[in-house]
Protein backbone atom coordinates (compact mmCIF):
# COMPACT_ATOMS: atom_id res chain seq x y z
CA UNK A 1 0.00 0.00 0.00
CA UNK A 2 1.24 3.44 -0.92
CA UNK A 3 0.60 6.62 1.11
CA UNK A 4 1.06 10.00 -0.55
CA UNK A 5 0.45 13.45 0.92
CA UNK A 6 -0.73 16.39 -1.17
CA UNK A 7 -2.14 19.88 -0.59
CA UNK A 8 -5.91 19.89 -0.21
CA UNK A 9 -8.12 21.28 -2.95
CA UNK A 10 -11.56 22.91 -2.80
CA UNK A 11 -13.17 19.66 -3.98
CA UNK A 12 -11.90 17.87 -0.83
CA UNK A 13 -14.56 19.59 1.32
CA UNK A 14 -16.93 16.59 1.28
CA UNK A 15 -14.18 14.32 2.57
CA UNK A 16 -12.50 16.78 4.92
CA UNK A 17 -15.34 18.48 6.79
CA UNK A 18 -16.89 15.40 8.45
CA UNK A 19 -13.43 14.02 9.33
CA UNK A 20 -12.35 17.32 10.83
CA UNK A 21 -15.53 17.51 12.93
CA UNK A 22 -15.27 13.88 13.99
CA UNK A 23 -11.79 14.67 15.29
CA UNK A 24 -12.30 18.06 16.94
CA UNK A 25 -15.78 17.34 18.37
CA UNK A 26 -16.74 19.89 21.04
CA UNK A 27 -14.27 22.43 19.65
CA UNK A 28 -15.97 22.23 16.24
CA UNK A 29 -19.38 22.70 17.79
CA UNK A 30 -18.16 25.73 19.75
CA UNK A 31 -16.36 27.16 16.69
CA UNK A 32 -19.48 26.89 14.52
CA UNK A 33 -22.15 27.52 17.16
CA UNK A 34 -23.65 24.14 16.36
CA UNK A 35 -25.63 21.81 18.60
CA UNK A 36 -24.61 18.60 16.81
CA UNK A 37 -21.66 17.10 14.97
CA UNK A 38 -23.70 16.89 11.76
CA UNK A 39 -24.53 20.60 11.90
CA UNK A 40 -20.92 21.52 12.72
CA UNK A 41 -19.61 19.38 9.83
CA UNK A 42 -22.07 21.13 7.50
CA UNK A 43 -20.79 24.56 8.57
CA UNK A 44 -17.18 23.41 8.24
CA UNK A 45 -17.94 22.12 4.72
CA UNK A 46 -19.14 25.62 3.81
CA UNK A 47 -16.01 27.23 5.25
CA UNK A 48 -13.48 24.69 3.88
CA UNK A 49 -13.43 25.99 0.24
CA UNK A 50 -12.84 29.57 1.45
CA UNK A 51 -9.47 31.15 2.20
CA UNK A 52 -8.36 33.06 5.27
CA UNK A 53 -9.50 30.89 8.17
CA UNK A 54 -8.05 28.03 10.16
CA UNK A 55 -9.99 25.16 8.57
CA UNK A 56 -9.46 26.26 4.96
CA UNK A 57 -8.28 23.94 2.23
CA UNK A 58 -5.24 26.26 2.07
CA UNK A 59 -4.19 25.09 5.56
CA UNK A 60 -4.83 21.38 4.86
CA UNK A 61 -2.86 18.39 3.65
CA UNK A 62 -4.64 15.28 2.37
CA UNK A 63 -3.14 11.79 2.68
CA UNK A 64 -4.14 9.28 0.06
CA UNK A 65 -3.80 5.54 0.45
CA UNK A 66 -3.63 3.82 -2.91
CA UNK A 67 -5.09 6.92 -4.57
CA UNK A 68 -8.08 7.51 -2.28
CA UNK A 69 -8.33 10.11 0.51
CA UNK A 70 -7.57 8.46 3.84
CA UNK A 71 -6.58 11.25 6.22
CA UNK A 72 -5.79 14.90 6.66
CA UNK A 73 -3.79 17.42 8.62
CA UNK A 74 -4.68 21.07 9.19
CA UNK A 75 -1.78 23.32 10.21
CA UNK A 76 -0.84 26.99 10.26
CA UNK A 77 1.67 29.34 11.89
CA UNK A 78 0.52 30.00 15.45
CA UNK A 79 1.20 33.71 15.09
CA UNK A 80 -1.76 33.89 12.65
CA UNK A 81 -4.20 31.98 14.90
CA UNK A 82 -6.18 35.02 16.07
CA UNK A 83 -6.50 36.31 12.50
CA UNK A 84 -7.50 32.86 11.16
CA UNK A 85 -10.20 32.54 13.84
CA UNK A 86 -11.82 35.89 12.98
CA UNK A 87 -14.13 34.49 10.25
CA UNK A 88 -15.57 32.08 12.83
CA UNK A 89 -16.04 34.94 15.32
CA UNK A 90 -17.86 36.88 12.60
CA UNK A 91 -20.00 33.82 11.78
CA UNK A 92 -20.97 33.33 15.43
CA UNK A 93 -21.82 37.01 15.78
CA UNK A 94 -23.99 36.83 12.62
CA UNK A 95 -25.99 34.04 14.29
CA UNK A 96 -26.50 36.14 17.43
CA UNK A 97 -24.12 33.94 19.42
CA UNK A 98 -21.21 34.96 21.65
CA UNK A 99 -18.13 35.31 19.46
CA UNK A 100 -15.80 33.74 22.00
CA UNK A 101 -13.28 31.69 20.02
CA UNK A 102 -10.14 30.63 21.85
CA UNK A 103 -7.20 30.69 19.46
CA UNK A 104 -5.16 27.53 19.96
CA UNK A 105 -1.92 28.16 18.07
CA UNK A 106 0.87 30.10 19.74
CA UNK A 107 3.37 32.49 18.17
CA UNK A 108 6.68 30.77 17.50
CA UNK A 109 5.21 27.41 16.42
CA UNK A 110 3.62 25.78 13.41
CA UNK A 111 0.34 24.68 14.95
CA UNK A 112 -1.10 21.29 14.00
CA UNK A 113 -4.80 22.00 14.46
CA UNK A 114 -6.12 18.63 13.30
CA UNK A 115 -4.62 15.27 12.35
CA UNK A 116 -7.16 12.61 11.39
CA UNK A 117 -7.39 9.34 9.51
CA UNK A 118 -10.35 7.27 8.45
CA UNK A 119 -11.01 4.54 11.04
CA UNK A 120 -10.54 1.70 8.54
CA UNK A 121 -6.97 2.79 7.62
CA UNK A 122 -5.57 3.28 11.12
CA UNK A 123 -2.34 1.41 11.68
CA UNK A 124 -1.43 1.53 7.96
CA UNK A 125 1.00 4.47 8.10
CA UNK A 126 -1.39 7.25 7.07
CA UNK A 127 -1.05 9.20 10.33
CA UNK A 128 2.70 8.75 10.31
CA UNK A 129 2.96 10.02 6.71
CA UNK A 130 0.89 13.09 7.60
CA UNK A 131 2.92 13.76 10.73
CA UNK A 132 6.17 13.51 8.77
CA UNK A 133 4.83 15.96 6.16
CA UNK A 134 3.83 18.37 8.95
CA UNK A 135 7.25 18.04 10.59
CA UNK A 136 8.90 18.80 7.26
CA UNK A 137 6.77 21.93 6.81
CA UNK A 138 7.73 23.02 10.33
CA UNK A 139 11.41 22.44 9.56
CA UNK A 140 11.13 24.46 6.33
CA UNK A 141 9.56 27.34 8.27
CA UNK A 142 12.11 27.11 11.08
CA UNK A 143 9.41 26.52 13.69
CA UNK A 144 8.73 23.75 16.18
CA UNK A 145 5.52 21.81 15.55
CA UNK A 146 2.91 22.26 18.30
CA UNK A 147 -0.49 20.69 18.94
CA UNK A 148 -3.16 20.03 21.53
CA UNK A 149 -4.34 16.52 22.32
CA UNK A 150 -7.25 15.73 24.59
CA UNK A 151 -6.16 13.93 27.72
CA UNK A 152 -6.56 10.18 27.26
CA UNK A 153 -6.54 10.32 23.45
CA UNK A 154 -4.58 7.28 22.15
CA UNK A 155 -3.09 9.50 19.40
CA UNK A 156 -0.80 10.92 22.07
CA UNK A 157 1.34 7.77 21.71
CA UNK A 158 1.91 8.55 18.01
CA UNK A 159 3.02 12.08 18.86
CA UNK A 160 5.40 10.92 21.59
CA UNK A 161 6.95 8.37 19.17
CA UNK A 162 7.64 11.29 16.84
CA UNK A 163 9.49 13.34 19.43
CA UNK A 164 6.71 15.47 20.90
CA UNK A 165 7.02 16.41 24.57
CA UNK A 166 4.64 18.01 27.05
CA UNK A 167 4.62 21.82 26.95
CA UNK A 168 1.62 22.66 29.14
CA UNK A 169 -2.12 22.15 29.51
CA UNK A 170 -5.22 24.08 28.54
CA UNK A 171 -8.99 23.89 28.79
CA UNK A 172 -11.13 24.26 25.63
CA UNK A 173 -14.84 23.73 25.09
CA UNK A 174 -15.12 22.06 28.49
CA UNK A 175 -12.29 19.54 27.88
CA UNK A 176 -8.70 19.32 29.11
CA UNK A 177 -5.92 19.21 26.54
CA UNK A 178 -2.19 18.66 26.73
CA UNK A 179 -0.01 20.97 24.67
CA UNK A 180 2.72 18.99 22.96
CA UNK A 181 5.65 20.35 21.01
CA UNK A 182 8.10 18.71 18.64
CA UNK A 183 11.33 20.70 18.66
CA UNK A 184 13.16 21.56 15.47
CA UNK A 185 15.78 18.95 14.61
CA UNK A 186 19.36 20.01 15.22
CA UNK A 187 21.24 20.59 11.98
Amino acid sequence: MSVTVRPAQVFDAGFAAPLIQQTIGAIGQALTGSASDDEAAHVISQFFPLRGHRLSFTQTLIAELDGRPAGLAVLYPGEFAVHLDQPFRDFLKSRGLPDQVVSEGLPGELYLDTLATLPDVRGQGVGTALLRACSEKARQQGLPLGLLVEEGNPAQRLYVRHGFAAAGQTQLAGHRYLRLRQPLPEL
